[in-house]
């Protein structure tokens, strides 16, 4: 196979770092790379798409950028779709989905635009194969991804299937879990790679580590683990996938991985004040293979001990009070304190962590002293319709509860539009709800 137009999208602030792994990957100059607001762009042969998806652990997935060029209307992204040889890289037996997204776009309507792509795409097929594709909007064989700017029509097809951050082994994980993407991001900006320029280790600990995601990125890659080892991608299903080769590449790919000593001392350390989570990302660690390289204990990170008589790399996504709440002696401290803290941290990793926070609600105030009464300090996720609370006997169809471990907090999940949704996390005791009219 010819060359061909690859671009790997990652989160802002990221280009940088994953620029640096393509060229480690692939030993492309720095000419050939094309560094955007929100990922790289490559040319490369059918081996860098399975090394990339392979490798990769800053980006979110590979795309092959099959059309770009300008367009005004619905009918111009038919034609542009019309033009793509789709018949050479799948059949109509497979199901496909189409994935719009615009900045400053035109048109009114991006369902609408999808559907014309999705047309341009099935009457090619039936045109050169006689049949048209089924289309699949839950779990496809093929994706293919609509970009749209003010003037420009970019399409492409995933590679990767699922988004890459999901490696396969982290089943366990909290309310609010680090993507395995910028885990690794952050790990790049401290320039950390598991050894100093002698060869001798160097340890890295999180004390706020929840299910363990840097601390297990940390381990993969000083074991030289590769991110995709435990899971299936898109290309499997595509035309010019060619078994053997992808095989040999996986083997290539195990036979680089180190054998971390049982036993001996971790290269990675993590700890949190919730025991739940410690035994969350022991399970985690065991599913990624470096269960050996790892330590996790529960305490304080506050009083914390230094796990490792060497000097190290400390690094954390510390919870600010906002999406989880903050416990032990911090969390006594008030939001306030954990929020200087976080602005405080290294620009590059402060960016990093901001990026990738989603909005979630705020847990409930303390309790009330006695005789006032009780709060609740409820906030709406952004970019998501306002659904009024109701009272148990009133809830909506589309409400469902359940309790956590601990029994104490309930999520509320409503919706008034079935696609958006929201959570709102609070103590029942604590919820005071506004009178609803009849």
């Amino acid at each position: 196979m010819s060359t061909v137009d690859l671009f790997l999208p990652c989160a802002g602030g990221c280009p940088p770092f994953l620029a640096t792994e393509v060229q480690r990957l692939c030993a492309v100059p720095d000419h050939a790379l094309t560094l955007g607001r929100a990922g790289v762009g490559l040319r490369g042969d059918w081996d860098t798409v399975l090394r990339l998806n392979l490798h990769s652990r800053i980006a979110q997935r590979v795309l092959l950028r099959l059309w770009e060029g300008p367009y005004r209307s619905e009918d111009d992204l038919y034609g542009a779709a019309a033009e793509i040889a789709w018949e050479d890289w799948f059949t109509p037996r497979h199901t496909i989905k189409v994935e719009v997204t615009a900045q400053r776009s035109p048109l009114r309507s991006l369902h609408f635009a999808g559907l014309r792509i999705k047309d341009a795409v099935c009457d090619r097929l039936r045109a050169r194969r006689g049949a048209r594709p089924s289309v699949d909007t839950a779990q496809p064989d093929v994706r293919v991804y609509a970009h749209l700017s003010a003037d420009t029509l970019t399409l492409s097809l995933d590679t990767s299937g699922e988004p890459l951050f999901k490696r396969g082994w982290r089943t366990d994980k909290g309310d609010a879990p680090l993507k395995e993407t910028l885990a690794a991001a952050m790990i790049a900006a401290t320039g950390w790679t598991g050894t100093d320029a002698d060869g001798a280790p160097v340890p890295l600990f999180d004390p706020c580590c929840g299910s363990g995601t840097l601390v297990i990125e940390a381990a993969q890659i000083a074991l030289r683990q590769a991110p995709g080892r435990q899971r299936r991608f898109a290309f499997e299903r595509l035309l010019p996938h060619d078994a053997a080769r992808w095989a040999a590449l996986r083997e290539q790919a195990r036979a680089a991985e180190r054998r971390w000593p049982t036993g001996g001392p971790a290269i990675a350390y993590g700890s949190d004040v919730s025991f739940r989570m410690v035994d969350f990302a022991r399970r985690n660690a065991e599913r990624a293979g470096v269960g050996a390289a790892v330590e996790f204990r529960g305490g304080d990170a506050l009083q914390r001990l230094p796990p490792s008589p060497w000097p190290g790399v400390l690094l954390l996504n510390p919870p600010y009070g906002e999406r989880i709440e903050a416990a032990g002696v911090v969390g006594g401290l008030g939001a306030d304190v954990l929020r200087a803290a976080g602005r405080a941290l290294e620009d590059p990793l402060r960016r990093l962590d901001r990026l990738g926070a989603h909005a979630r609600p705020r847990t409930a105030t303390p309790a009330a002293p006695a005789g006032q009464p009780a709060r609740a300090a409820v906030q709406r996720a952004d970019r998501v319709p306002v659904a009024a609370l109701r009272p148990a006997a009133q809830k909506p169809q589309n409400c469902s509860k359940r309790r956590d471990l601990r029994g104490a907090v309930t999520f509320l999940r409503l919706s008034e539009h079935p696609a958006r949704q929201f959570v709102v996390k609070f103590r029942l005791s604590r919820l005071r709800l506004p009178a609803f009219p009849p």
